[in-house]
This record gives structure tokens, sequence and C-alpha cells, in this order.
């Protein structure tokens, strides 16, 4: 008779690191999607186009971007709190400029500067609790991990609708404050300091000179698609195929380098790590795709108000929170494949639900179908964002986190600007179901998804019996 040793809880030393850790990354992933609700008092304020205005945005994802790579390199060079204080700095500045802001331009400024905090702050998260963990808590703390990042997308049209309808767009950046202050002093007492490789590795200059600006260059490219309904417009072909040529010379560069590269491609040799590497950046298309869906169709179709929408979108977070839950504990019983391919199945449910999306649709059945599409989407992240240090050592996980999370991060834009241009196109042959058509590249993008998937391990986690 065999019997199943009880799950392990969180080291309590890992709990109240986790804690400040989690409070500044949430606050980091809100701050992306706050502002697509205050577009409309931004123009009202400082007067332009949509398109400029929307460079509020674009320029803290485009930064946050550049800034991924190189933090594993200063972690290992400079310690992963020093650099983890210091960007919780940068943030917390960026933030109190922002919202002191008095022109468009300076706005979208200050708004870089953010991004750079904000893109150490979320690879830095995750490397330094992954670090401090044991093999058998990884499930549960991947789900602590994921939270941010799912509920972000999610959350943040709410709030930031709130907050512009009950006092100003510039407290969604006054927000951050006090949050920033919490996290800075608990960080200090909480997170330890002897994360250092000793010496660490001189920088990648020739590997930042590639891949920084070929990210930006590629994710401005496919920003442009949306504005100009198409991916054929010379505003979007030359920024996003200068972009990937300096990314195929990095690649190049990175597995030919005898020195550390700033970005290891190396790791995807792991095969845990190449199949997780896959499985987020597709799954990334599809989280920031269908994000960018339903608050416009409840704005555009529906005619609610920005923290109305946010609201109704809710049932999706929740969906995600249950499976943060769920996966982190099932990772202790079912192989990452498996909990996966369920996840697929609920989120290829929940896109079909939402095939037949039109100007008259029950609300009750739209939120079930967000319920099962958040469901599905956590069940894919978490154990996938777990697996991905099944064969690695704890001293690579900085540079593992920043690789795994650009990955993810270059399926946000590339997503937003398919379903961009398709939505587009679909709304201007039917007004009424363009929406429910646009679903249909869900669908699709959900069974893209099941090729890297099919490569995660299909059997429990090394330390997890």
């Amino acid at each position: 008779m065999t019997t199943t040793s009880p799950r392990p809880r969180l080291s309590p030393g890992l709990v109240r690191m986790a804690v400040p850790v989690l409070l500044i990354t949430l606050a980091v992933q809100l701050d992306a999607t706050m502002t697509a609700v205050a577009v409309k008092a931004l123009l009202g304020e400082f007067g332009g186009t949509l398109s400029a205005i929307q460079w509020v945005g674009t320029a803290y994802l485009l930064a946050f971007c550049v800034a991924i790579p190189a933090t594993g390199w200063a972690a290992d060079r400079f310690s992963a709190k020093a650099v983890w204080l210091s960007a919780i700095g940068l943030f917390l500045a960026g933030s109190v400029a922002c919202g002191a802001a008095w022109s468009a331009g300076a706005l979208i400024a200050f708004r870089a500067a953010q991004g750079l905090g904000g893109g150490m702050l979320i690879p830095l998260s995750q490397a330094m609790l992954v670090q401090r963990a044991r093999p058998e808590e990884l499930g549960r703390l991947m789900g602590l991990v994921a939270l941010p990042s799912l509920l972000g997308p999610v959350f943040g049209p709410l709030v930031g609708g709130l907050l512009v309808d009950g006092a100003s767009w510039r407290w969604i950046f006054y927000v951050n404050v006090p949050i920033c202050v919490a996290a800075f002093a608990l960080s200090l007492r909480f997170v330890p300091a002897n994360t250092r490789r000793p010496g660490g590795a001189p920088l990648d200059v020739v590997g930042v000179a590639l891949l920084s600006p070929g990210l930006a260059l590629f994710a401005y490219g496919l920003s442009r698609a949306g504005d100009h309904g198409s991916f054929t417009a010379p505003e979007v072909l030359w920024p996003a195929g200068l972009g990937v040529a300096l990314l195929a010379a990095f690649a190049g560069h990175a597995l030919t380098t005898r020195r550390e590269p700033i970005l290891d491609l190396r790791l995807l040799r792991s095969r845990p790590f190449a199949a997780s590497a896959g499985t987020l950046l597709v799954a990334g298309m599809l989280m920031f795709g269908v994000g960018l869906l339903m608050p416009l169709y409840y704005q555009q179709t529906r005619g609610f108000g920005a923290a109305h929408a946010g609201l109704l979108v809710g049932p999706s977070g929740l969906g995600m929170a249950l499976a943060l839950i769920l996966a982190g504990r099932l990772l202790d019983r079912i192989a990452p494949r498996t909990i996966v391919a369920g996840g697929l199945v609920l989120c290829a449910a929940g896109a079909l639900a939402l095939t037949g999306l039109t100007a008259s649709s029950n609300l009750v059945w739209v939120s079930v179908a967000l319920l099962v599409s958040g469901l599905g989407t956590g069940a894919v992240l978490v154990p996938t964002m777990s697996t991905a240090y099944q064969d690695l050592d704890p001293a690579q996980a900085p540079r593992a986190t920043s690789a795994i999370r650009t990955f993810m991060q270059l399926g946000g834009p590339f997503g937003l600007a398919l379903f961009a241009v398709l939505l587009q196109s679909n709304l201007t042959a039917d007004p009424a179901g363009g929406y429910g058509t646009t679903f249909w590249l869900a669908v699709a993008i959900t069974a893209v998804c099941v090729v890297p998937a099919a490569f995660l391990p299909r059997r429990r986690l090394a330390g997890r019996e």
C-alpha cells in the first residue's frame, strides 16, 4: 500500500519574502493596462490625436521589453536585492513624474522610465522566489508568482476606470506611491541579500546592442499594425522587419559567443525549458489578445462606461484566481502536460462560446464563457512556469526567468496586433458580429498552443513525490 505524503506548506521565510514581491509586481501589471481607460481623459487634458495619446501605453510596454533581458545579468553582477530595490525606486520615481506630467510628451517620456523599472521588477520577482524555494514548493509558488500577471490585465481596466471616474487620471500613477514605499520597506527586511554570484559575468555589450533594440522595434512595428489595419503597411514592415533582423543576429551571437549572453538561448537545450518558453509565447498572444477584445466589446458595442466594462470582465479574473489555487495543488499529483491539456480544452471551450458574441448576447452567458476561459488560462500558465526550471540549476534562475519573461512578453504585442487587425476588418464587414468572428482567432491560437505544450513533462515534477 502506498501513501501520499502531505503537501508541504510554503516556508515562513518564503511567505514573508513573497509579500512585498507580489505587492509591487501587482502594481506593475495593473499599470500596464490602467491607462487604456484613461485615453479619453488624457485627450481632454492634453489635446492631440488618439494615435499620439496611445503612446502613453506603448512607451511603457516598449521600455518593459527593453529592460527584461539585462535584468538577469544585473542580478548576477550586483545582487538581486540591490537591483530589486533600485527598480522599485525607478518605478516609484516614474510614477510620481507621470502623475505630475504637464504635457503628453512629458507623460510619454516618464512612462518609459516607469516601464524600465517595471521591466526589471517582473523577472526579478520570479527569480528571487524560485531561488529561495524548495523543489516541492514550486507548484504553489508559481501560483502566487503568476497571480499579478494574470490578474493585472483583467482588473487593470476596472481599477483605472474607478480612479478616472472618481478622482483624476493622475491617480492612476499616484496610487503607486504608498505601494512602492511599503514594498521597499518590507523588501529591506525580508528579501535576503546573499543572492550575488561572486564576480558575476561581464556585460554582453553586443547582445544588448542587438536584443534590446530588436525587441523594441519588433514590438513597435506590431503596435502600428492596429493603427493601419494591416501587417503590410510600410510603417509596420520597416520597424518590425528590422527588429526581426536584429533578433536573428542576436540569436546567432547568443549561440556562438564564448561569453555568457545577455539572454541565454542555450537554455533551450533543456526540453522542459524549451517547451515552457514556446507555450508561454503562444499563451501570451492569447491572453493579451482576449484582454483587448472584451473591454472594447463592452464599451463600443454595449455602451458601458470604463468602470462598468472593467467590472464585467471580472469573471475572467475570478477564473484565473481559482485556477492559480487549483493548478498549484494539482501539480502535487498530476503531470504538467495533463494539467495544461485540460487548461487548453477550457480555453477553447470559452473561446468557442464567444464566437457567437453579438450586440444582444446574454451577459450571464458571456460571463460564464469568460469564467471558463479564465480557468483555462490559469491552468495553462501555472504548470508551464513551474516546468521551466525543472532541469536547471538554481543559480540559473535569474537568467532563466529573464528568458521566460521575454518569450511571454513577445507574445503580447504580437497577439494584440493580430486581434486588432482582424477585429478592425471584421467590424467593417459585420458591425453586429465582428467581435464574435474575431474570437475564432482565439480558438486557432489555442490549437497552436497544443504543439509546444505536447513537449511538457508527462510525469510529475521532481521533488513532488
